[in-house]
């Protein structure tokens, strides 16, 4: 047999795996879709109403349809939590609440600013008020009930008229009461701005609500910062596998091809370590990147150790290995029931999974949902407390360098469960 045939027949065998595991695995199902975000104003009342506040904020000329693009979603108890960084002006709230019980449609459901219009406005002059929020990325929900997300502070308007409106803050809101219980500014000895902050993932004890710690990762200047909630302080780790790969910047997604360069973007806190009862692997990753890595839970929550230096912790991040061609991910997130860390894989348009007891290779890799229609861009994905996974798509490649079809449905909602999502997959 030649070498060209044999090729042939390990590619068609290739092929065949692939698509069996997809006929296997339970696709998401489909929970919401927007072709665009429109606004109720009163100012014209023949937008859609999606919005449900009265005008946009103050201070921002006009509602901008086309500006308001989600990107992160978060469910708790039959709320979800979506977010609009402002990426351009005319967005009434960056932080906003679905109730499902109250939008039974696939389309269209109506977003409410969270956890009201006045927190989410902008002041008419920009200047700083600790009270307000201004750009949402990402949000995550505790075992204990609080919202946690961090506000960039920064106006990422184009054009050169982006701005730090006032230093970046992690907040925690008790959803049980709907009202901020922490607000923490990041030291400027952390990071001077904060507009390189997507994403947060939260570390609560099983029995001890206080001891909790958020993790949240910077792209831009490939920092790990670690916030301790009974601590009140952060601190921070540096390393070289936070740093994007060269290999993998290149992006090609619906047909729009693009250079990233965006290192550490996604942190996921995985299972217990063996003969433990608290100590877990902490998963990271860069988005130019498709490599993963691995370090214990007790080392990100040693501050003395983080101020020692990489030459103190340097070793304890280990390179697990890498996820194969084209998986370069956004957010990940670990269920626990299965064991399964799963990804948004953004440059192919899927849900990838990987069984964390078994050995970390692209064979080992499968893919739970993929469609190049309708998951155009999946830019976020989280797993609730029921252990159902959320992702939203939003083809934010297309919004960037080209421009959306505005009557296309171009957002949407998914979910399913875990279990469901890996049956009959590499990763069951």
């Amino acid at each position: 047999m030649s070498k060209l045939t044999v090729f042939h027949l390990v590619l068609v065998v290739g092929l065949v795996g692939v698509l069996l595991q997809l006929a296997s695995a339970e696709k998401l199902q489909l929970v919401y879709q927007w072709a665009q975000l429109s606004s109720s104003s009163k100012s014209d009342p023949s937008q859609n109403v999606l919005f449900s506040a009265d005008t946009v904020a103050s201070g921002e000329d006009k509602y901008n349809t086309y500006g308001n693009l989600p990107m992160g979603v978060t469910h708790h108890k039959g709320f979800l939590y979506v977010t609009i960084p402002r990426r351009r002006p005319g967005i009434p709230a960056t932080l906003n609440v679905i109730d499902m019980a109250r939008n039974p449609s696939v389309k269209d459901p109506t977003l409410d600013p969270y956890p009201n219009l006045l927190v989410n406005t902008l002041r008419n002059d920009f200047t700083a008020d600790p009270k307000r929020i201004i750009s949402v990325y990402r949000t995550q929900v505790d075992r204990c009930d609080r919202l946690w997300f961090v506000d960039t502070g920064y106006l990422e308007y184009p054009g050169g008229a982006g701005r730090q409106v006032q230093r970046p803050a992690l907040w925690v809101i008790d959803l049980t009461i709907n009202r901020s219980v922490r607000r923490y500014e990041i030291p400027p000895e952390m990071v001077e701005f904060g507009y390189g902050i997507p994403n947060i993932e939260v570390d609560v004890d099983e029995e001890d609500c206080g001891r909790a710690y958020a993790y949240i990762p910077d792209y831009e200047w490939r920092r790990l910062y670690v916030y301790g909630l009974n601590e009140s302080r952060m601190w921070r780790f540096e390393h070289n596998y936070f740093s994007f790969e060269p290999r993998y910047g290149d992006f090609n997604i619906a047909g729009q091809q693009f250079t990233w360069y965006d290192g550490i973007f996604s942190v996921a806190v995985g299972g217990r370590l063996a003969n433990s009862t608290t100590e877990r692997t902490v998963y990271l990753h860069a988005m130019a990147s498709v490599s993963e890595i691995a370090v214990s839970n007790r080392v990100l929550q040693n501050e003395t150790l983080a101020k020692l230096g990489n030459g103190a912790y340097g070793r304890a991040f280990h390179h697990l290995g890498a996820r194969g061609p084209n998986t370069q991910s956004s957010s990940h997130a670990y269920d626990r029931k299965t064991g399964t860390l799963f990804y948004a894989e953004i440059n192919r348009n899927s849900i990838g999974c990987w069984n964390t007891h078994r050995q970390f290779t692209p064979e080992n890799h499968g893919i739970v949902h993929l469609d190049n229609e309708e998951m155009i861009y999946p830019a976020d994905l989280r797993i609730d407390n029921n252990g159902d996974l959320w992702v939203i798509s939003n083809r934010l490649p297309i919004w960037i360098y080209s421009e959306l079809n505005r009557t296309d449905v171009n957002y949407r909602i998914w979910r399913q469960t875990a279990s469901r999502a890996v049956a009959g997959t590499i990763c069951a």
